[in-house]
């Protein structure tokens, strides 16, 4: 059950357009820092605590923006927390509905097995290193592409449509570099 392009650009454009109506716009690397957070605080308890003016931490970046993200990690039940859950759970469903992935799909996607063999273990160092450069850059930049690019654009932000532009720039001469070979 493949979903057209055009379709399901739509369908996504409408969830942003009601998700900036009614919440706020949608940006989700922060959450990976919130949740690095909650695993920190329940390893040291007194990495946030509240105060009188609301909450702080012994972190830096916890403490910042007057405390924003260190309540966040207090109180982690939070619009941006559960819509990355969301996001999770909707993907599996997705998947699901279309009828799941092959065993040897989920070990391995063909695409990857064409261009790069069946090495597992090159396949999670190139995950792994792949997800920690995104997520880097994505704190460096002080978001990610859903709330630069995305959410950015949606919002007739200049810096939304040069991120894109960057974005793609370097994305698409990469994977024709990476991908030579189709499965």
């Amino acid at each position: 059950m493949p979903l057209n392009w055009k379709t399901g650009g739509l369908l996504l454009g409408l969830v942003f357009f009601a998700a900036v109506l009614l919440v706020k716009p949608i940006g989700v690397s922060t959450q990976f820092v919130i949740l690095d957070g909650i695993v920190a605080d329940a390893v040291s308890p007194n990495l946030v605590t509240q105060t009188d003016d609301g909450y702080t931490s012994t972190n830096a970046y916890l403490a910042k923006s007057n405390g924003k993200y260190a309540k966040a990690v207090s109180n982690p039940l939070n619009y941006s927390f559960v819509f990355v859950v969301a996001m999770m759970v909707g993907g599996f469903l997705s998947a699901m509905a279309r009828g799941g992935l092959s065993a040897p799909e989920r070990i391995m996607p063909a695409l990857w097995r064409v261009n790069f063999g069946d090495n597992q273990m090159k396949r999670y160092l190139a995950t792994f290193f792949g997800g920690f450069v995104v997520l880097y850059g994505a704190r460096l930049a002080g978001g990610c592409t859903s709330g630069h690019m995305m959410s950015g654009m949606m919002q007739t932000a200049l810096s939304g449509y040069i991120f894109a532009a960057g974005a793609f720039a370097a994305a698409v001469p990469v994977s024709l570099m990476l991908f030579k070979k189709e499965a």
